[in-house]
């Protein structure tokens, strides 16, 4: 179903909250017969205005379902916009035959959208991914009435109620009670705070006087094994490559060749073959 179909301002709760809930408060309820005969509308005909009637109506519930989820730090607005996503979602599927009020079969829906943004939102990283985490995040968050740990008993008193192994609900607990650290300092934190980032617990291997060392040598070490490399090739050989590759002016294949009075190709012959000898010397004087 299109957002287009609901006004602007009561769709948009993050414009005015207070002025969104107390409108969406003041549009009247539905009777049974209205719902029936508006749900029939939408499900036989397509009627789009009846399945506009039926949303605004139940506005109202989104907002209540909205309120028993503040306690996860999230905008409010937000979250009644999600849900109202969800709203949308149930009555386009809403069947009037069932014999369903469409209040509870929206609720399935709403609370839907909500867990949704809930758990993409909560925290950086994220705290359920399967579906069975899922439930867990949201059974723990109603079962953990207090801030302080779970004790054993009651590690297994939820286990129990939730049918799962006691050390999930210890997992669960651990993620849930952690905070997010972001990985650098801020801009604005001093220097007492600023250590405690987690970038400043890393490594710094280009600080490393073993490293260093290890690489001068290395550098050292190829170096001398290129020269002698070198000096293993005849002299043609030998020029091609240290004008092709190794002086600041590099010289082309034609010019190359206009000297030695040989073909462009011929020289990138010699130059492919030269290379050729070059990487093998450089292997066994390197392994040694």
């Amino acid at each position: 179903m299109s957002r287009s179909l609901l006004p602007v301002d009561v769709m948009s709760p993050g414009r005015n909250l207070e002025g969104y809930i107390h409108a969406v408060n003041g549009i009247p309820m539905l009777t049974v017969e209205e719902e029936k005969e508006l749900g029939e509308k939408l499900f036989y005909e397509n009627d789009l205005a009846a399945a506009q009637r039926m949303v605004l109506a139940h506005l109202r519930f989104v907002v209540h379902i909205a309120k028993s989820y503040s306690g996860y730090g999230l905008n409010q607005a937000d979250l009644i916009q999600e849900g109202n996503i969800g709203l949308m979602k149930a009555v386009r599927r809403f069947d009037p035959n069932v014999g369903v009020r469409l209040v509870s079969f929206a609720v399935h829906w709403i609370k839907a959208e909500m867990h949704e943004f809930i758990l993409r939102n909560w925290r950086i990283v994220k705290v359920a991914t399967t579906k069975a985490q899922r439930k867990m995040f949201f059974n723990l968050r109603s079962a953990k009435k207090k801030l302080a740990w779970f004790t054993h008993d009651e590690v297994n008193s939820v286990a129990e109620s939730l049918g799962v192994d006691p050390q999930v609900v210890r997992e669960m607990e651990g993620r849930l009670t952690a905070q997010d650290m972001a990985f650098d300092a801020g801009t604005d934190d001093d220097d007492d705070k600023a250590y405690q980032a987690p970038a400043f617990f890393l490594e710094d291997k280009r600080a490393d006087p073993a490293r260093q060392l290890e690489d001068s040598q290395w550098e050292s070490h190829s170096n001398a094994g290129l020269g002698a490399a070198m000096e293993g090739l005849d002299a043609r050989s030998r020029d091609i490559l240290q004008r092709r590759w190794l002086s600041e002016e590099k010289s082309t294949l034609h010019e190359l060749a206009a000297e030695y009075n040989v073909s462009a190709e011929r020289i990138r012959q010699l130059e492919k073959s030269a290379m050729k000898k070059l990487r093998s010397q450089m292997e066994t004087v390197l392994a040694a």
